[in-house]
């Protein structure tokens, strides 16, 4: 074979070397397109590195959430402690040849190659006997886009993985919302109960309630958990049930709140706090007993003046006891209208930076305590999104009013 044969064989080969990696890496994106399993994308990894381009030893860390996986293994002794090479290797942001003054377990392998991914790392590469020559920095050039391909498909799978969990979590949470907010309160001949709700997000951390303590005793409250979105959720859903549960045993308002605060300490750790205001209205006495525990004071209107409802003890949940806990007396008075809200309908702001005020409250109060509560509910909540439009809101808002008509 003279030298012009050698050359054109040499030339084939080469072509054929080339067709071979090209047709694999068309079948890797192909199996990247079917979104097979990535145990198979992992095996045709290993199989592209170690057969068609001669890969004497590799390993393939890939992230995992907060770690760092060892995904493909080829080649290597059972001496190689490998869950000792990430902490060495992340130094690395690009393509790194090692040296003798590397760490010895790097200098049993040539390469680190390093991938990212929107500034992030998501994977390395290291590996030894790449082939010498011409080639080597094509071959470098090829393990390093093959890698990338891999790695960023095995991201995309694990952030498809995390979405799908995060939107059950958030079905389950709206769930749970839903439940925080009843869908119709009580009304009768001497009273009326009404509410109006709206999330910041999909899931919110307010919650409103009622129950009977007697025929003629009716309980009602508002709380604002501190937080947003599920954890938050989680939390108050928590709290209805220690509320719907103890209040049917401590019906005395200080000692309820006491245990509830208690409760809620016992299940935070202090990490988290509410705010809660509690009514009982006596409709045969014509009486409002309640307690405020760090709640925005709600708006009482009684006899053509208005009153805040001020805190008679601090939030709950944030200390082991709650200081000055009292309960709060008032008379009921036929026309009597109270208001109360969480704090996400203050802190509502306009495109001025102006914000939707107690005052603003107060006289809307001052100017509709003659309406249905629904209506009360209803028309404040427009209100307060006209104030704010083309602005987002800050906070869940939650509204509840009760009306007390006497005989």
């Amino acid at each position: 074979m003279n030298r012009d044969e050698v050359i054109l064989q040499k030339m084939q080969n080469e072509l054929s070397l080339k067709q071979l990696q090209l047709t694999s890496l068309l079948n890797l994106t192909q199996a990247i397109n079917d979104n097979l399993p990535q145990d198979v994308l992992f095996n045709m990894y290993k199989s592209f590195l170690t057969w068609e381009l001669s890969i004497e030893k590799l390993v393939l860390f890939v992230k995992d959430d907060k770690n760092w996986v060892q995904a493909v293994s080829h080649n290597l002794d059972e001496k190689h402690a490998l869950e000792q090479l990430p902490p060495l290797f992340l130094k690395y942001t690009r393509l790194h040849t090692t040296k003798k003054s590397d760490p010895l377990i790097l200098q049993e392998f040539e390469f680190i190659i390093p991938v990212y991914h929107k500034s992030i790392p998501i994977a390395y590469s290291l590996v030894s006997g790449i082939n010498k020559g011409n080639d080597v920095y094509n071959n470098i050039q090829l393990i390093t886009s093959i890698t990338n391909i891999v790695a960023v498909a095995i991201e995309n799978k694990r952030l498809v993985r995390q979405q799908i969990i995060q939107e059950k979590e958030w079905e389950l949470a709206r769930e749970v919302t839903s439940m925080l907010i009843p869908d119709k309160m009580p009304q009768g001949s001497k009273f009326a109960l009404a509410n109006v709700y709206r999330p910041h997000y999909k899931v919110g951390g307010d919650y409103i309630d009622y129950l009977w303590f007697s025929e003629t005793q009716l309980c009602f409250c508002i709380a604002d958990v501190s937080g947003k979105g599920i954890a938050a959720a989680m939390i108050m859903a928590n709290f209805q049930a220690l509320v719907q549960n103890l209040a049917q045993q401590y019906k005395d308002l200080e000692t309820l709140v006491m245990v509830l605060n208690r409760a809620v300490l016992r299940i935070t750790k202090g990490e988290k706090y509410l705010t809660f205001f509690i009514a009982v209205a006596d409709l045969e006495k014509a009486k409002l007993y309640y307690v405020n525990a760090g709640h925005i004071p709600p708006v009482l209107y009684r006899k053509g003046s208005i009153t805040d409802l001020k805190a008679t003890t601090t939030i709950i949940g944030h200390f082991e006891d709650l200081p000055d806990n009292h309960e709060g007396e008032l008379d009921l008075t036929p026309g009597s209208l109270l208001l109360a809200f969480t704090d996400g309908l203050t802190d509502v702001k306009n495109r001025g930076g102006h914000q939707f005020s107690s005052e603003m409250i107060r006289d809307f109060v001052a100017a509709h305590h003659a309406d249905p509560p629904q209506a009360i509910c209803h028309d404040i909540m427009d209100e307060v999104l006209d104030f704010g439009k083309k602005t987002e809101l800050p906070d869940d808002i939650a509204i509840m009013s009760f009306k007390f008509m006497g005989e």
